[in-house]
C-alpha cells in the first residue's frame, strides 16, 4: 500500500510540473528546482514583480513543495491572517481582502495562481506597513525591532563599510542615478528591515508549523549573499535555507542556490520617471 501511495504521489508531482510547465514555465526548469527546494526547512522562491513566467513557476513549485506555511512579501501580518483556504480559491475575493488595486503591486492576475497555490498552508505576511517604516528609520530598526530580536537577527550590527558601500551603489544604479547621496544610506536601512522582516515572518512561521516554509519575494531579498536568508540563518542556524533566483534574458544581482532564466517583461523604461520629474 505505501509503495502505491509513493508511485501515485510521484506520478501526481510530475502532472503538476508538466501542465504548469505548459503555461510558459519549462517542465525541465521546474523539476530541477523542485529537487533542489525539496526538503529545505525554508524555500526561497525569488522573482521579478511584473513577470509572469516567474510566478507561474512559484505557483507550480508551491503546488509541488506542499508548503505548511507561506510568507508573502506584498502583505502584512495582519492582512494574512483575513486569507483562509476559501477565499484563496477565488482570485476575486483575494484581491478584495487585500485591497490589491491600492497597494502600488503589480496587477492581480500575476499573483493569482500563487495565491491559489498557497491554499493548503497558512499565510505569514511580512511587509511592514509605510508608517511604521517610516517610524522605524526614525527611531533605527533595530529599536523597531526590539533589542533581543534585533541582535538575534543581527540587525544591532552596521554593515561593514565594503557592503555598505556596495549596497549604496546598488540603490543608485536601481534609482536611475538620480538619488540624492544622503539617500542612499536610508534605502539601504530600508532593505535591511525589510529582509529582517521576512526572516522574522519565517522563523515564525517554521515555529509555529514546523515547515517547510516557502517565502514569495522578490530576487533583492531572496538572494543568499546579503538577503533574509543572511538574517534567518543567524537565527536559525540548523535550518536547511534554499533560494531560487529568477533572472530575466540572463540578469540578475546577487548569488542564489539555483537560477532560472526567463525573457524579460514588456515594460516602460523606468527611469523617464526620474527624467520627467525633473
Amino acid at each position: 500500500m505505501r509503495k502505491r501511495l509513493t508511485v501515485l504521489k510521484t506520478l501526481a508531482s510530475a502532472a503538476v510540473l508538466a501542465a504548469l510547465g505548459l503555461s510558459g514555465a519549462r517542465a525541465g526548469d521546474l523539476a530541477a528546482a523542485a529537487g533542489l527546494l525539496r526538503g529545505a526547512d525554508v524555500a526561497i522562491l525569488g522573482e521579478v514583480h511584473d513577470n509572469a513566467v516567474h510566478h507561474q513557476r512559484q505557483a507550480a513549485l508551491l503546488a509541488e513543495l506542499q508548503p505548511k506555511a507561506v510568507v508573502w512579501e506584498m502583505i502584512t501580518a495582519e492582512q494574512a491572517e483575513s486569507l483562509n483556504p476559501a477565499t484563496l480559491a477565488d482570485a476575486e475575493q483575494v484581491a478584495q481582502a487585500l485591497d490589491w488595486a491600492q497597494s502600488g503591486w503589480p496587477e492581480f492576475s500575476l499573483y493569482a495562481p500563487v495565491f491559489a497555490a498557497a491554499q493548503g498552508a497558512r499565510q505569514y505576511g511580512a511587509l511592514v506597513p509605510r508608517a511604521e517604516a517610516a517610524r522605524a528609520l526614525e527611531q533605527g530598526a533595530a529599536a523597531y525591532f526590539g533589542a533581543e530580536a534585533a541582535a538575534r537577527f543581527g540587525l544591532d550590527q552596521p554593515l561593514p563599510a565594503a557592503e555598505q558601500a556596495a549596497r549604496e551603489g546598488d540603490q543608485l544604479a536601481s534609482h536611475c542615478n538620480a538619488m540624492p547621496a544622503e539617500m542612499l544610506p536610508v534605502l539601504v536601512d530600508i532593505q535591511r528591515l525589510r529582509d529582517a522582516s521576512l526572516a522574522a515572518a519565517a522563523d515564525r512561521a517554521l515555529a509555529e508549523t514546523g515547515g517547510p516554509v516557502a517565502v514569495i519575494t522578490g530576487n533583492g531579498h531572496a538572494r543568499a549573499d546579503r538577503g533574509l536568508a543572511k538574517y534567518l540563518a543567524k537565527a536559525r542556524p540548523e535550518a536547511r535555507i534554499r533560494s531560487l533566483g529568477q533572472s530575466e534574458d540572463g540578469q540578475i544581482s546577487g548569488s542564489f542556490d539555483l537560477v532560472l532564466d526567463a525573457p524579460a517583461a514588456e515594460r516602460p523604461d523606468p527611469c523617464l520617471a526620474f527624467q520627467n520629474s525633473n
